[in-house]
């Protein structure tokens, strides 16, 4: 199991620079026991009720690159406190990451008033998705009718040795990450524009196109 050691404190007081290292010492003594293998280590000093974090950031990048299982904590309270904790859970939830904590020797386990606001979350999120996904769908037909042809605004049509590659609107990719969408909600909406495309491929794919832009600013 691939997993990330969190630690955080409230202030940036020197006082609580022990309890970072006193933090990171039994997280690290927790995976050994749990065989897991460590694959980064974030620290903070800031307070739990903001999330914005440089380190909770990079966090959720990480997760969300697929590679990550689970998150290991001193407490849940380490994550966040409040309305931001439930945020953070449910972001960790979508993208199908545990939380394992020292207080619990485990896996974490939701409270019942905090695991019912989750599914109300989730199922006011879906709901969201499915609207914004027919509201696409809708919008990509009419713009056939009118002439469009997403075929002819696809990038990255090169054929890879052994297999073709799969074409998708990748521009369509850009717009929907520039607005925040993750790359599992791109995937999905994407299914619903009738491209059969998973999270791991948008990812890639859209990874590309950076470099491929890094690449043309360099050479002017």
């Amino acid at each position: 199991m691939k997993v990330i050691i969190y630690c955080r404190v409230s202030t940036t007081k020197n006082e609580q620079a022990s309890s970072l290292i006193r933090q990171r010492q039994e997280l690290l003594k927790l995976a050994e026991q749990k065989k897991m293998h460590v694959c980064d280590i974030i620290e903070e000093k800031v307070s739990g009720y903001t999330i914005e974090r440089e380190g909770l950031l990079s966090l959720f990048d990480r997760c969300q690159n697929g590679d990550i299982d689970a998150i290991l904590v001193q407490d849940d309270t380490r994550l966040g406190r409040g309305q931001t904790k439930i945020a953070i859970f449910h972001q960790l939830n979508k993208m199908h990451v545990k939380i394992y904590t020292l207080s619990q020797s485990g896996e974490f386990q939701l409270s019942e008033s905090d695991q019912m606001v989750l599914e109300i979350v989730g199922i006011v999120e879906e709901y969201q998705r499915k609207i914004h996904n027919l509201k696409i769908k809708r919008g990509m037909k009419k713009a056939i009718e009118n002439g469009y042809k997403p075929e002819k605004n696809l990038s990255n049509i090169d054929r890879s040795k052994g297999r073709d590659k799969l074409s998708f609107p990748v521009e369509e990719v850009i717009r929907l990450r520039n607005r925040g969408l993750t790359f599992k909600d791109i995937s999905l909406t994407l299914k619903g524009l009738g491209y059969d495309v998973s999270k791991a491929t948008v990812h890639r794919r859209y990874q590309e196109h950076l470099t491929l832009a890094e690449s043309s600013e360099d050479s002017l």
